[in-house]
């Protein structure tokens, strides 16, 4: 056999369908002398007449800019720029990456920032007044490698369904504008959900296309560790999936949404996008539950997979909660049931007071039980002091800024951006299930190559 080679081409400037994602094209050429399959990201280039890409520029230390909503502890800006100034543990050794953050901009600036200490520690981080001069250093043209953008914490305003409007897409049309201006674009990396707003949403990503923007996004769920350590087989056939976690709406359940995702959108076909959502909550949880709207024994698989199952009962620590120790433990059930094109169900399951983490359970074809994992998320100060699960997320992030190639597509996010925001509208109307023609839309491939942190 000889050796494949598998291109990815997302994007790259196409033009499509109003509506539309620009589809993702799978080119394999069979080159002769080994076995191997190797998954081969390009960089999207700008190739317009006037513009070039200095690949020699990849030899040097990259220049990064760092746009946070907060920096202070356990912040997500913390989490993240900390890291790669002071690096982090990876693969046995503490490990720095070869790269400086030369610019920040603080949106807030609350009690416990960090700002200060940081810029005194680390001179060669200035801090700026607004986002054009954290991508230009204060001159006229793009003078940067890659930018985080981390819209994460702070006090922002909440709408009247709850959401809470960080200002992602604000800060990334700030971004877009110096692209044009200058001619050039960098890769951005948008920690959680794109925006509140699917159409802002939407925006960012037809613009990141349009631009040839090497664009990465979302949480650190899919990237984090599993126990047990296991990948979803590319082209499975998934009949069914759920994912049983915590938290709250427009919060938390992005993260389980990404869970559910980056698992599914490797079965046969890739994602054929989403028709329908409908939620259910409180009493109408468990009059669903009862009536099997998600199955019982995918349920019961992903708490099986739980490191923080709760007790109701004293003495034991190993028991499955009945019916009613469940509605005893969770005061406030969520759920939301949604649909894809090609059949597939996928439920998302809120149970704080039950567990404490984020579990997946699937029905695969070919296997008798079900497929199950645990992304493991030691949560500080709880359960951990470092928040270790942000270090394969940085590193992901890394790679993207050295290559110019997203590690994960950018569609997983614009897809579990959209489930968010139609599950705050559903739940706003009483569990209405929603046609959802814009999430129908979004079609892609996953990474044949898989994210997740091994070590």
């Amino acid at each position: 056999m000889g050796n494949l080679f598998v291109r990815a081409w997302q994007g790259m400037g196409q033009t499509s369908r109003p509506g539309r994602p620009p589809s993702t094209a799978v080119v394999l050429a069979l080159e002769p002398g080994a076995r191997s399959v190797y998954l081969v990201r390009p960089q999207r280039l700008d190739v317009r007449p006037g513009r070039t890409h200095d690949l020699s520029a990849k030899k040097k230390r990259l220049k990064i800019a760092a746009v946070v909503t907060e920096y202070r502890k356990f912040s997500h800006g913390q989490h993240i720029v900390d890291r790669f100034l002071e690096g982090y543990g990876w693969n046995g050794r503490h490990h720095r990456p070869p790269m400086d953050i030369v610019s920040l901009y603080v949106d807030q600036r609350p009690e416990g920032d960090l700002t200060l200490d940081r810029l005194a520690r680390f001179p060669k981080m200035k801090l700026v007044p607004t986002i054009a001069e954290a991508l230009t250093l204060g001159g006229s043209d793009l003078a940067v490698d890659g930018i985080l953008l981390v819209g994460e914490h702070g006090k922002y305003h909440r709408n009247e369904k709850g959401q809470h409007q960080y200002p992602r897409y604000e800060f990334f049309q700030q971004m877009v504008s110096v692209f044009r201006t200058t001619g050039k674009v960098a890769p951005i990396f948008n920690d959680k959900h794109l925006s509140w707003n699917w159409d802002w949403a939407r925006h960012m990503y037809d613009e990141s296309v349009e631009l040839g923007i090497p664009f990465m996004a979302g949480s650190s769920l899919p990237v984090t560790w599993r126990t047990p350590q296991i990948e979803m087989p590319l082209e499975s056939q998934v009949s069914e999936a759920v994912c049983v976690c915590y938290g709250g709406v427009d919060s938390y359940d992005f993260h389980g949404l990404e869970t559910l995702q980056c698992m599914v959108e490797r079965r046969a076909g890739g994602e054929h996008g989403v028709n329908w959502l409908e939620t259910y909550r409180d009493e109408k949880f468990w009059e669903a539950h009862h009536k099997g709207v998600w199955s019982r024994d995918l349920f019961e698989a992903a708490l099986s997979r739980s490191h923080t199952l709760s007790q109701p009962r004293p003495g034991f620590n190993d028991v499955l909660p009945t019916i009613d120790e469940l509605k005893k433990l969770c005061e406030k059930p969520v759920a939301y049931v949604y649909r894809h094109a090609d059949g597939l169900q996928s439920t998302m399951l809120l149970l704080s007071g039950l567990v404490q983490d984020f579990n997946f359970a699937a029905r695969v074809g070919g296997r008798e039980k079900p497929l199950s994992t645990q992304m493991y998320l030691p949560m500080p100060p709880a359960r951990s002091t470092l928040a270790s699960f942000f270090s394969p997320q940085v590193n992901n992030v890394e790679q993207m800024f050295l290559t110019g190639r997203p590690s994960y597509p950018v569609e997983r996010t614009l897809m579990t951006t959209g489930l968010t925001a139609a599950a705050v509208d559903s739940l706003q109307q009483e569990g209405k299930r929603l046609r959802t023609p814009h999430l129908a839309a979004v079609t892609y491939q996953a990474n044949p190559e898989s994210t997740f942190w091994r070590t």
